[in-house]
């Protein structure tokens, strides 16, 4: 029996939380599908969801994610090719559908005082922006953190250029942060990750503070690419819940993992 079977045969049967019935799930990496796989589970199970999607750049009206590009600032990008297992390029409407649907399964599974810091990237396409909406539409955002990264790589003359993602905090209604949280405000400078084969990973140290930021003990990321939330998840002795549904990545995932845990850590 898989993970998954047995985590879903133990809710179906009326398990409680007492019981755990994640416990088969608690600091693993599962290779499946986000939403299907958040549909088996059961409802208010989870502290935090700390995640960042794919941001569909392949379905873009400007050609500097075609592969066969060979000059300017997206020449030889390992965005490219998309990622394993996933082409980053559907219909607009399809993908906002797809993305609406699960945060809409990660709010079902955040307790009373959890939240989803859910990362993002608003564009421009045909000559307006794209700032999500069509995405979040009706959940309670209470708040958009700015991440603002070193440089980027999407400069266009019509338009001034990119240099920051947004973090939009989901949270339900009992939320709050740990003591003197919020005085980090909300616009976060950190570098990107550069020394990773994912072609899109979190820095470590963004995930860190906002885990860090709340009383989570259990942190879910059903887009866990190369396992960042892992990795920061257990520096902060939280647990984990990772979806992904590329086994190369998953491999990858669990490298970095092992190796974070045996680093040693300046303070």
């Amino acid at each position: 029996m898989t993970l998954l079977q047995k985590s879903t045969t133990a809710f179906h049967q009326g398990a409680s939380y007492s019981d755990d019935p994640l416990v088969d799930y608690r600091n693993k990496f599962i290779c499946a599908d986000a939403l299907a796989t958040m549909k088996t589970m059961p409802p208010e199970c989870l502290d935090l969801v700390v995640t960042s999607p794919p941001y569909n750049l392949k379905n873009s009206t400007g050609n500097g994610m075609n592969e066969n590009t060979r000059s300017g600032k997206w020449a030889g990008n390992a965005l490219q090719k998309g990622y394993s297992n996933y082409s980053d390029n559907i219909p607009n409407d399809e993908y906002a559908k797809w993305q609406h649907d699960c945060l809409v399964e990660m709010f079902r599974l955040i307790r009373h005082d959890g939240a989803i810091f859910y990362n993002h990237k608003w564009r421009v396409q045909d000559g307006l922006i794209q700032d999500r909406q069509d995405i979040i539409q009706d959940l309670p955002v209470r708040q958009i953190i700015i991440w603002r990264r070193k440089g980027g790589i999407n400069f266009n003359p019509g338009y001034f250029l990119p240099t920051y993602e947004v973090i939009y905090l989901i949270p339900k209604p009992d939320f709050k942060l740990v003591p003197k949280a919020n005085a980090y405000g909300d616009v976060w400078e950190f570098m990107q990750e550069l020394k990773n084969e994912h072609p899109a990973p979190f820095p470590v140290n963004l995930i860190e503070r906002i885990i860090s930021s709340t009383h989570a003990q259990l942190v879910l990321d059903p887009f866990m690419g190369s396992g960042t939330t892992a990795i920061a998840s257990k520096l902060l002795g939280r647990d984990f819940i990772g979806i992904e549904i590329s086994p190369e990545y998953i491999a990858l995932a669990k490298k970095r993992l092992s190796d974070s845990l045996k680093a040693p850590r300046l303070l």
